[in-house]
């Protein structure tokens, strides 16, 4: 099996080549197919759509693999075992896997549309979602959003207690992540939202 059969690009991106990161994961995600009995059945059907590298602060970097909407139900079922492989085979990088979703623009006053804009394309609907691709192991208890006087708005997302030996090291790129894709700065702490 080639690296090249676990990158699937979606209709806008189909002529872009693949770059040396995404190369990279898909070879890893080939190894651990071949490598790793436990994963194998799942692995074969699953594709990556695209992967970028992020820089977070003091100089690390993370891993974000952009996966199919309908595939992601079945990275979910082992997202904890391949995050697990993929950070030991990059070992100084962090992994983290966000659905590819698509916004669809709000329509003109002059433009005709045959169909109303579903409401998980809107812009509010993907940056939430992503969020919640984002912190997948564990589930977002509380949200808070807090505007500084000079009109800087930064969002406090509290994460369930329980996991937080597990992603306590991640929290500053699960920032620096979703800064990048969205624009939004967002604060991860754990505990309850009261």
């Amino acid at each position: 099996m080639s690296a090249n059969s676990k990158l699937v690009r979606v209709s806008n991106a189909a002529r872009t080549p693949a770059d040396e990161t995404e190369r990279l994961v898909c070879q890893a995600l080939v190894d651990l197919e071949a490598n790793v009995s436990e994963l194998k059945a799942e692995l074969r059907p699953l594709q990556i759509s695209a992967a970028k590298e992020v820089d977070v602060k003091g100089g690390k970097k993370a891993i974000v693999i952009f996966v199919p909407v309908p595939q992601l139900k079945a990275f979910h079922k082992i997202q904890g075992r391949l995050t697990r492989e993929l950070e030991k085979k990059f070992s100084d990088r962090h992994v983290v896997f966000v659905a590819q979703r698509r916004m669809v623009r709000k329509p003109a006053r002059t433009q005709r549309m045959k169909q109303q804009r579903p409401r998980s394309r809107t812009l509010k609907a993907v940056h939430d979602a992503t969020l919640e691709d984002l912190v997948y192991p564990t589930e977002i208890v509380g949200k808070r959003l807090r505007q500084s006087t000079d009109g800087r708005k930064t969002v406090k997302v509290f994460l369930d207690p329980k996991d937080a030996n597990a992603l306590e090291y991640k929290l500053e790129s699960f920032s620096s992540i979703y800064r990048r894709l969205t624009g939004k700065e967002v604060l991860f702490t754990f505990g309850d939202s009261e």
